[in-house]
């Protein structure tokens, strides 16, 4: 197994579960780009120069941000584009040695093109099932409420969402609430989120990165996540962190949209090592490499070259992230034993 530098592996090389990574962001500029064309759009050039967004902490900075994904979703229409999402986002974890990828997508976005929620949902884990076997990465798919809808539509996906419920590649595995933290109730979502866990999907929602610990202990409170969305504003309550570590939540940490989206003003400021020392689960995330053209490995360079973690403590991530996927547990147990092989190879 290749080694960049004597004690330093290839991070590449090592297996790891994506588990936050959202359905149009995870694009490439290319696969974007050739979508465009398909429909004879033209693209903004602010999502083809391959300068990494980055915007102000505040809600006009995350209104910049919405209305670039917007404007990249306008160009995922119809099955084939849909399709080509899901196919491209497993090549792109191939490459970086993901084992399973957990692909996050709000059905409503796409409906309208192939004929309705249901009919979205079924094109995209009929193709996450086709390129798990292509690919070697077992895809699942997080189906995602946006707080900038109706709660109500909330339970609509979470019902269509427990018709696909499974462990295994082509099925949803979670239920997910994303967009704008500072909109809505959230209390207002609790009641799709029964209905999810009913079906035995777990709750991922998003959650202390653009506000603070209090709209994160409502999260919490009434959502009941098994995983959480970011999370890294839990270091700013101790009590709060302590408990959502006991609970076993997982966070989703990922560095560059932390930075990008003026969360964190450097790469040194995001947590990433509080976390990990409080004892956290922590699972690297890409969340949207179109717009901030930084995909899973480089979440591993980050916290290697700007937090420091050496080999060990990156394979403890690795497994962590595995170990907190929704895939079965014998799958698991296959990938964490090739962390291993990864850290003990000469």
């Amino acid at each position: 197994m290749q080694k960049q530098t004597a004690g330093r592996r290839s991070l590449a090389a090592l297996p790891k579960a994506h588990l936050h990574l959202h359905f149009t962001g995870s694009l490439s500029v290319p696969a974007l780009a050739r979508l465009a064309e398909a429909r004879n759009m033209e693209l903004p050039s602010k999502l083809i120069d391959g300068v990494a967004l980055d915007v102000p902490y505040s809600k006009r900075g995350w209104n910049r941000f919405q209305h670039l994904y917007d404007v990249a979703r306008a160009a995922v229409r119809g099955e084939e584009a849909l399709r080509v999402v899901v196919r491209n986002a497993a090549a792109e974890d191939a490459a970086e040695g993901s084992r399973r990828l957990e692909l996050q997508v709000d059905p409503t976005s796409y409906a309208s093109s192939v004929g309705g929620l249901q009919e979205a949902l079924e094109i995209v884990c009929d193709e996450a099932k086709l390129a798990s076997a292509t690919t070697g990465v077992q895809v699942g798919i997080i189906v995602a409420a946006s707080r900038v809808r109706h709660p109500l539509d909330a339970r609509t996906l979470a019902r269509i969402a427990a018709r696909h419920a499974g462990q295994g590649a082509g099925e949803v595995c979670a239920f997910g609430l994303n967009n704008n933290e500072r909109e809505g109730r959230t209390h207002e979502w609790e009641g799709a989120f029964r209905i999810a866990r009913r079906a035995g999907l777990p709750g991922v929602p998003h959650g202390g990165e653009l506000l603070g610990a209090d709209h994160l202990e409502e999260v919490v409170e009434h959502l009941e996540p098994a995983r959480i969305g970011h999370g890294v504003r839990a270091v700013e309550d101790a009590d709060l962190l302590s408990r959502m570590v006991d609970k076993g939540i997982t966070f989703e940490v990922c560095p560059a949209s932390n930075v990008q989206l003026g969360v964190y003003k450097e790469h040194h400021d995001v947590p990433l090592r509080a976390l990990v020392d409080a004892g956290a689960n922590v699972a690297l995330g890409a969340d949207d490499p179109l717009l901030f053209l930084s995909r899973l490995t480089d979440q591993y360079e980050t916290a290697r070259e700007v937090h420091g973690l050496n080999d060990a403590e990156l394979a403890r991530l690795a497994k962590s992230s595995i170990e907190a996927s929704f895939a079965p547990a014998e799958d698991k147990r296959r990938w964490v034993s090739e962390v291993d092989d990864w850290l003990t190879a000469p």
